[in-house]
């Protein structure tokens, strides 16, 4: 085991890598625990299905404008500076304010300030990846997801204390332990981490610009962007992506207690199988992958994410075990269609313009995902399978795109090896 290449990956990052994946475990195990129960807690305080996916929907859209200033307020201030500070906002603050939470206003108000996370996911990832070597790019993502995946060894606690306590109260107090740990995260991330030599680079060139006057020079970062068919392909198959996230991030807690009447302190035995799932994924196959050209790999996860999404629609009242296969599945499919794709997206940008090419990327990527999160609050009260529905519709055709991408794409296969 010692001597797995991902023990060994972990073993020889230094420098910012070592500093973002060694910490990530605050940030990820607290962000699990609650995360299966964010949509039933809500649902406890009165709230409607369409009420939960408008503010998923108005939060998206929030994020679009934070989004649109990420890429220039990481140039100007540095990637570690900026990490700090829009961590403690995006993430302590919201903590503290879902644990108080009573209804719409207060989960909306929490929304709103947690959207201000995607500043902080453009700057922490230049400051985990532009001075990090390629070739550990995909064992540095897998540790990331590994990071959060270690809740599966503390998250069938919070069944037993939902049993015990009740719904609400276990929740406010995993909200409470997750704004010290996070916090914690955040203040041994900026002590261990210093500036990239590109945000350094960057913070010069910037330094006398006004904000908005860096904003000036997008269209010329869009026309570059629109001239690279890898880097469009890859944003298409983000977007997909990042759709099904949202659907089965807001609507599958509530699909699983509502419809397939599976108690809510049940629901801590999937996220357990599925972390423990996608961990033995990531060491005894994730390896295997990692040279590979990802897109032939990435259909795989797709199919298997259809799989995963046909067999919960179809999952019979108070079955668990149809339940757990699907939990299963979906859990083995993630680390292929997602970590390869994080890569991916990386590798295929240019890296003086990540910053902003990233930062346009994925307003065009928020802005094509914030409808989702209302049209699945409004599917859902029609029939809670629904949103899954459109999730399989969604996944074929990320299927027809890597297809297209292939095709486009015939004999530069190394611009999309991993």
């Amino acid at each position: 085991m010692r001597n797995h290449p991902l023990i060994v990956t972990l073993k020889k990052l230094r420098g910012n890598a070592r500093g973002c994946v060694y910490t990530e475990p605050l940030w990820g195990i607290p962000f699990n625990l609650y995360a299966p129960y964010a949509s039933v807690y809500m649902l406890a305080f009165g709230l409607t299905d369409g009420q939960i996916g408008l503010i998923t929907t108005l939060g998206t859209l929030c994020q679009i404008f934070w989004m649109a200033l990420s890429g220039a307020i990481t140039d100007k201030l540095g990637r570690r500076r900026t990490t700090l500070i829009f961590d403690l906002i995006s993430w302590s603050i919201p903590c503290l304010i879902w644990a108080f939470a009573r209804d719409f206003t207060s989960f909306l108000l929490a929304a709103v300030v947690n959207s201000v996370l995607r500043v902080t996911q453009n700057s922490w990832q230049l400051l985990l990846v532009e001075d990090t070597d390629p070739d550990l790019l995909v064992d540095v993502y897998s540790w990331v997801y590994i990071a959060g995946l270690l809740a599966a060894f503390v998250s069938p606690l919070t069944g037993p204390l939902i049993g015990r306590f009740d719904l609400i109260p276990t929740m406010r107090g995993l909200y409470l332990l997750s704004f010290v740990m996070m916090t914690i995260k955040f203040i041994l991330t900026n002590a261990m981490t210093t500036e990239t030599r590109q945000g350094l680079i960057r913070m010069q060139e910037t330094q006398s610009q006004p904000l908005f006057a860096v904003l000036c020079e997008y269209p010329d970062v869009l026309r570059q962007i629109l001239r690279s068919p890898a880097t469009l392909f890859t944003a298409g198959l983000l977007i997909i992506l990042n759709i099904g996230n949202t659907i089965r991030g807001t609507f599958w807690s509530i699909l699983v207690t509502e419809k397939l009447r599976i108690p809510a302190h049940h629901l801590a035995l999937y996220p357990f199988a599925r972390s423990v799932t996608m961990l033995l994924f990531f060491f005894l196959f994730m390896p295997r992958l990692a040279r590979m050209d990802v897109r032939r790999p990435m259909i795989v996860g797709f199919w298997g994410l259809i799989l995963s999404q046909l067999l919960l629609i179809l999952v019979p009242i108070k079955s668990y075990g149809w339940l757990m296969l699907s939990t299963i599945i979906e859990a083995a499919s993630v680390p292929v269609a997602s970590t390869l794709l994080d890569k991916l997206f990386i590798v295929t940008i240019d890296e003086q313009e990540r910053a902003r090419i990233t930062a346009i990327l994925y307003v065009v990527i928020l802005a094509l995902t914030s409808p989702f999160g209302w049209i699945a609050g409004q599917l859902s009260e029609i029939d809670r399978c629904l949103p899954f529905v459109l999730n399989i519709v969604l996944l074929g055709l990320g299927i027809v795109l890597l297809y297209l991408a292939i095709r486009a794409t015939q004999g530069r296969s190394q611009e999309f090896a991993a």
